[in-house]
């Protein structure tokens, strides 16, 4: 999938979806700046946007759009 490519389920929406929390979406957004916003832009964060995995190589290419579903996990071992 392209990432300038907007596979959202709902086109009409002006907000994005964030871990299950409504955000007003902001033109020219890329995962990255999302990332550095939550402090999430370290090792061991995975995202997923609308079902699908986002390669770490493609989050300052890939674009947020309204009625994107974005989850943000963050890997914490331990034991």
């Amino acid at each position: 999938m392209n990432s300038s490519e907007n596979p959202s389920s709902d086109p009409e929406s002006k907000e994005v979806l964030i871990n299950g929390v409504p955000q007003d979406w902001r033109e020219a957004w890329p995962i990255s700046e999302l990332l550095l916003e939550m402090g999430a832009n370290g090792p061991g964060v995975a995202v997923e946007r609308n079902g699908e995995v986002v390669r770490k190589a493609k989050y300052e290419t890939t674009f947020l759009f309204p009625g994107d579903k974005i989850e943000v996990l963050r890997l914490v071992g331990g034991g």
